[in-house]
């Protein structure tokens, strides 16, 4: 059998009685470094190019980004490269930290410091593995053998730095594989470091506790970094930070419990782009803040151009269902989702808190337009057909009218199979209830009012005149019509909308006529527009009465 899980053991927990993080809420948002230039460009099949490189770091800075980790220029000439070109061209905002990697090895530390001469201000990112499988499997060397690179690593960084006093330093220290490694020797490799380094002297240190692999779940992380908080000698002088992947598909859920649990700084990638299944998606963790009331210090307004951007250099494309920023999902399809939706923007104003059924926040806060907020399929119901037409072309409809023609739509869904747009909406609106042949259009009319009745003379477009009594003008043209067709006619619901400023017609008239002599219960529904309401109350009677007694191309396209 080969899917066994008896080859593998639980991780085991942190023993940790008196942990504080659960009782906490994040209130403000953490330092955010970017790694997408080198964790990110290290997890592609087609590394970016310089120009790709060049395109992503100015969108980094764009959107607000203060700390960036550029490459890991000892190891790469193209990372080199594009780290000189930086600096030469002058395209680091005097406000940016540039961040570089390198492993404990004099030649690539020197080769590291070479790279970011010039630089106003640099953080210079050393790491080594420390895991009792990295040490035991691959480099066969005990604690203090570990240690001693470390030690020795931090020495020779902070010599190097000391060549080029026209930049600033920070240093950032990994062992790497935290979440692999004893907290006992995490802990004394990590005080081993600020040793050399002393940042209690003012040195700007970084300490960064990976979860290189996931191997837990994110409680099990954040006790961990508490742990670490708790224990190592020179906390309140140095940031700590974490870098977690997705392995589990919990990376944003471990950050966010480690900055409740004392992280300062948390890196990240733009989209979650990293190796294996992904590094900590900066964009999900920025709008979970955002979502919260809480001011990200990441300006995600046009994520468009983000997304455009990061699938550009990548190559890689955004899942419709990424969380905040996938093309679904702000979109509902669910009849009840969207008549949810439509009840409580209708109610809503703009000085009001962001409350909106199944939308956590407002999509235009992120370039998202409303249009895609509802949208039509064989799943949507009359609310989200109401709400398309109110949306796209200011029509309101009564009750009534909204489940008859849902059921149009319907049809219309389960014919195509797929997503019904708005414009085809709106063409099925108009053949099923507006649109009649010319020789029923409504071309004048003349109302005179003698003795409480009401005497109506209707003219057509083929220049014929009907004309008609009642108590009203509506009832006198039903007369009318009537008389001329041989059958009874019957209103049975009667509504008429004001439309909004600026539209060409200010008054809709919708009508349900049946014809009450006919075994076969005829029905007919009419819809008209005008200016007045009184020529779109009796245009739409003339529509809902062809639509029982005449054999035109409307009665075909209604039925």
């Amino acid at each position: 059998m080969s899917f066994d899980h008896r080859k593998y053991r639980p991780f085991a927990p942190v023993h940790k009685p008196d942990r504080r993080w659960p009782d906490r809420v994040i209130d403000h948002a953490p330092d955010f470094c970017a790694v997408d230039l080198r964790d990110g460009n290290q997890a592609l099949v087609k590394p970016m190019s310089v120009e790709q490189k060049k395109r992503l770091f100015l969108l980094l800075v764009s959107i607000g980004l203060k700390e960036i980790e550029v490459g890991f220029p000892a190891a790469s000439q193209p990372d080199y490269d594009f780290l000189r070109m930086l600096i030469d061209e002058g395209l680091i905002p005097e406000d940016v930290t540039i961040q570089v990697l390198t492993q404990a090895r004099e030649e690539l530390i020197a080769r590291t410091f070479e790279a970011v001469a010039g630089a106003p201000r640099a953080c210079v990112h050393l790491y080594n593995s420390t895991s009792t499988v990295q040490r035991e499997q691959v480099f066969g060397m005990d604690r203090e053998g570990i240690k001693a690179i470390a030690v020795q690593g931090a020495e020779l960084v902070k010599k190097y730095a000391a060549k080029y006093p026209n930049t600033q330093f920070e240093f950032e220290y990994s062992p790497e594989s935290f979440t692999g490694t004893e907290l006992d020797f995490a802990s004394e490799v990590v005080d081993a470091v600020n040793a050399v380094w002393r940042p209690d002297l003012g040195q700007r240190v970084v300490i960064n506790l990976p979860a290189t692999v996931e191997v837990s779940t994110p409680n099990v992380y954040a006790d961990m970094i508490e742990w670490m908080c708790d224990h190592i000698a020179m906390r309140k002088h140095v940031r700590i930070s974490v870098h977690t992947h997705n392995d589990r598909g919990c990376g944003v859920a471990a950050a966010e419990l480690a900055v409740l649990a004392g992280a300062d700084r948390v890196e990240g990638t733009l989209l979650g782009n990293g190796e294996r299944t992904g590094n900590m998606d900066m964009v999900v963790m920025a709008m979970n803040l955002y979502s919260q009331g809480i001011d990200p210090r990441i300006n995600l307004s046009n994520v468009r151009e983000i997304i455009e951007t990061v699938e550009a250099c990548t190559e890689i494309q955004t899942h419709p269902r990424h969380p905040w920023v996938g093309e679904l999902v702000f979109t509902a399809f669910s009849g009840s989702h969207q008549d949810a939706i439509r009840k409580c923007l209708t109610r809503r104003k703009d000085s009001d808190i962001w409350d909106v059924a199944y939308l956590p926040i407002d999509p235009a806060d992120l370039g998202r337009r409303y249009e895609e907020v509802v949208r039509i399929n064989s799943q949507s119901g009359k609310g989200g057909v109401l709400h398309v037409l109110e949306r796209d072309f200011g029509i309101t409809l009564p009750r009534w009218l909204q489940i008859d023609f849902s059921r149009i739509v319907q049809r219309e869904a389960e014919r195509t199979g797929g997503e019904v747009q708005a414009e085809r909406i709106r063409e099925l609106f108009e053949s099923s209830y507006v649109h009649v042949e010319p020789s029923a259009k409504l071309i004048g009319y003349d109302v005179k009012h003698d003795a409480g009745r009401v005497q109506a003379r209707v003219r057509l477009g083929d220049g014929t005149e009907i004309f008609g009594e009642g108590s009203g003008a509506v009832e006198a043209v039903v007369e009318a019509l009537a008389k001329r067709s041989g059958v009874r006619l019957q209103i049975e619901t009667f509504d008429e909308l004001a439309l909004g400023g600026g539209a060409d017609a200010s008054a809709l008239a919708c009508v349900r006529m049946n014809a009450g002599n006919s075994t076969e219960g005829q029905v007919g529904i009419g819809v008209a527009f005008a200016k007045d309401t009184t020529g779109a109350a009796l245009q739409a009677v003339l529509s809902a009465a062809l639509r029982i007694t005449g054999t035109s191309e409307a009665v075909v396209a209604a039925e």
